[in-house]
């Protein structure tokens, strides 16, 4: 049985205008069935509208994810689509901290480490995939946080979803990916984004509902439940 967990929230408009704060309560559910719903219909819900493209047409929910949990189509063929799956997300994992980093909050010590070696970490996989990918790398997306990275407050609590996420959506992966050069990779990436979401809930709190969400065994999530979370933030423009 998974703890019960509580986080204040501060919702934020689509402007990224703070309205109020509240309790969110994960009364009978799952840790990570939570963590997504946080996602979509938490403080980070907005109004912006998704935009064309092969991978935003994903993100939009258009297409459906096969039966063994793999990107939809429109990422590419295999090994291509799945990397370029994760790419998509770290993206926006490397957009997140950068524009954390510009907005120059006045954080504690702690949590002013944990975004200096996030921003470093989460580039390097951009470059790395990319550098993997070559000319089949899909295009960055724009991004719109609404005001989430550029509060102490909301961004602790963003940046642990977001990773948590990250390591649910590597994990779902692993078992698809053929080549294993490109699975050592993934292999090597999905520590690091643990490491990150651990780091960020002993921020938040020093409980095991934060550090170990999932208990002594992390859950692997289908890229159709990763996707339809990340569409639900309304980050990407």
């Amino acid at each position: 049985m998974h703890p019960t967990v509580q986080i204040d929230l501060e919702e934020i408009d689509a402007d990224g205008a703070i309205r109020e704060t509240r309790e969110e309560a994960a009364h009978g559910l799952e840790q990570g069935d939570t963590r997504l719903g946080f996602l979509r219909k938490g403080a980070i819900a907005g109004a912006a509208a998704m935009s064309g493209g092969a991978v935003l047409g994903a993100l939009a929910g258009s297409a459906v994810a096969a039966g063994t949990g793999r990107p939809p189509a429109s990422f590419g063929r295999g090994d291509i689509g799945i990397l370029n799956y994760a790419l998509t997300l770290e993206y926006l994992e490397a957009a997140f901290y950068k524009g954390a980093v510009r907005a120059k909050m006045r954080l504690n010590a702690d949590t002013e480490a944990f975004l200096k070696t996030t921003v470093k970490d989460e580039d390097a996989h951009v470059a790395f995939l990319k550098k993997a990918l070559g000319s089949k790398a899909v295009k960055e997306p724009k991004f719109n946080f609404k005001g989430t990275n550029a509060r102490p407050g909301t961004f602790i609590k963003t940046a642990f979803v977001l990773e948590n996420t990250g390591v649910h959506a590597y994990l779902g992966q692993v078992g698809n990916i053929a080549n294993k050069a490109y699975l050592a990779a993934a292999g090597s990436i999905l520590p690091v984004e643990a490491r990150h979401a651990a780091v960020a809930g002993l921020l938040i709190k020093a409980s095991e509902a934060e550090i170990t969400p999932d208990g002594p065994f992390d859950t692997p999530y289908t890229a159709q439940k990763v996707l339809k979370a990340v569409e639900g933030t309304k980050f990407i423009v």
